[in-house]
């Protein structure tokens, strides 16, 4: 660890081209710097005490993983070049790929969800196991596995319960977990509680604790964001891709502008961000998501919510549009008539929730990745893990995207939905006779109050 603060002392804190560059800013340390200096931001003497408690150096910034046929065709540029290339073309490649999971559609897009959470999951905690791998604790991966499992049989089986309820009450099996599904959750979470108490170690109490609360927190990050996303993705695939896909026209953009016009100094906790990659990110990603937008609310499997279809047992994406996905005229302020030259403006109503989205994608959405950017900084590492080359882990592309599916599940509850006749009817049918004639008798006594009922009956 002494050998490593002296390299960075001398060579300077580079961080690597993941998240951390919004353009080259050559903010390196100087050869004078104290021992002290030399450390992380934010370390004191008391974490290098951690570090001996815990045992060892935290774990170091992986080699180069650059696929060889990348570094053959690039090898004539310099490694600034070289970065930005390899970064483009996995770029494109993941987009590509993302378009080909839209195009097959909602069931596709759950299990890549789910797939990447698993993998989220896995890269936090192996870097908790990593850290600490010398104290060889006992059943700390058993058991975060484990506690992932229940966590997400319970969230599923909420999602199952909710959506497909018709489904549900039709097989016996599924209404009778149905029903006493958050028990089973429960007692499936106790278990595990039980057992971590079992494995507890005289010598060893604080760490456990410290890994106990760690797998927790990773849960709360990782899966309960995950599961606003498959949410917002029942509300119709716009409200998946557009925040997604804002998201990562920032992280684009915001590269593209500090890589060629960076000199300000964004962010101290990382360096290579830039206010000229921030404020551009910014105003790139409001234009492309009105763009966007509006190529997308004219198509109803976009727009439309996903369903279960009880009589094909398949989602259906069919629907009448609501007033969101209907062009409207709007007209336009005096100030800005003489500028743009027109007095009114047809646009879809989703595009003004669409400058919301894109505004807090590229505002706030940033700070999931100053947050990842710490975590690495803290554990002295450069990314997660090593499955994209020149991107880092998985999670180093979706710190943001954890973030922004909370904020687009908020504003939906808050902005948008109302209440579901179908699923009110559902649960309707699913009542005792007894049950469906009281209320049935108490909606009649409520219109004839309104005058609607008697209005209905006379026409």
């Amino acid at each position: 660890a002494t050998e490593m603060r002296g390299k960075w002392g001398n060579f300077g804190f580079i961080l690597y081209l993941g998240d951390e560059l919004d353009g080259e800013l050559p903010l390196e340390r100087g050869h004078g710097e104290s021992e002290s200096e030399n450390k992380l931001d934010g370390e004191t003497a008391s974490d290098s005490e951690s570090k001996s408690e815990f045992g060892g150096s935290p774990p170091v910034p992986t080699s180069d993983d650059t696929p060889e046929v990348l570094n053959r065709a690039l090898s004539n540029l310099s490694s600034r070049w070289k970065n930005w290339w390899v970064r483009g073309i996995l770029t494109l490649a993941m987009i590509t790929f993302f378009f080909i999971i839209i195009y097959l559609g909602p069931m596709v897009l759950m299990t890549i969800v789910m797939c990447v959470q698993i993998k989220c999951f896995h890269e936090i905690i192996t870097i908790g196991y990593n850290v600490y791998h010398s104290y060889d604790l006992p059943w700390f991966r058993t058991l975060s596995w484990y506690f992932l499992l229940c966590v997400n049989y319970f969230f599923y089986g909420e999602t199952v319960t909710d959506y497909f309820f018709t489904l549900v009450q039709r097989e016996e099996p599924l209404r009778i977990l149905s029903k006493y599904h958050r028990f089973i959750s429960f007692t499936l979470y106790l278990t595990g509680f039980c057992m971590f108490v079992l494995s507890l170690v005289k010598k060893h109490y604080r760490l456990q604790f410290y890994m106990f609360g760690w797998t927790h927190v990773t849960l709360l990050i990782i899966v309960t964001q995950s599961h606003l996303i498959i949410h917002n993705l029942f509300e119709g695939m716009i409200w998946f891709i557009v925040p997604i896909s804002c998201v990562i026209c920032n992280d684009i953009m915001a590269y593209m502008f500090g890589f060629f016009f960076g000199r300000t100094p964004l962010i101290k906790l990382s360096p290579k961000k830039t206010w000229e990659g921030f404020i551009g990110g910014f105003f790139a990603t409001v234009l492309f998501g009105l763009l966007l937008s509006y190529v997308m609310s004219g198509y109803r499997c976009f727009t439309c919510p996903v369903e279960f279809n009880n009589d094909t047992n398949s989602f259906t994406v069919d629907c009448e549009p609501s007033e969101l996905f209907q062009l409207q005229e709007y007209n336009i302020p005096v100030v800005l008539q003489s500028v743009v030259g027109w007095k009114t403006v047809r646009m879809y109503p989703f595009q003004i929730h669409s400058i919301a989205l894109s505004t807090f994608a590229s505002l706030i959405g940033p700070f999931g990745g100053f947050f990842a950017s710490g975590f690495k900084r803290a554990f002295k590492i450069k990314d997660f893990a090593n499955t994209i080359p020149g991107h880092g882990g998985i999670m180093d592309r979706f710190d943001c995207q954890y973030l922004m599916a909370t904020f687009v599940n908020v504003y939906i509850a808050s902005f948008i939905r109302g209440p579901n006749p179908s699923k009110l009817i559902q649960q309707f049918l699913t009542l005792r006779p007894d049950q469906q004639l009281h209320i049935f008798n108490t909606l009649k006594a409520h219109l004839v109050d309104k005058g609607i009922l008697g209005s209905l009956e006379d026409a």
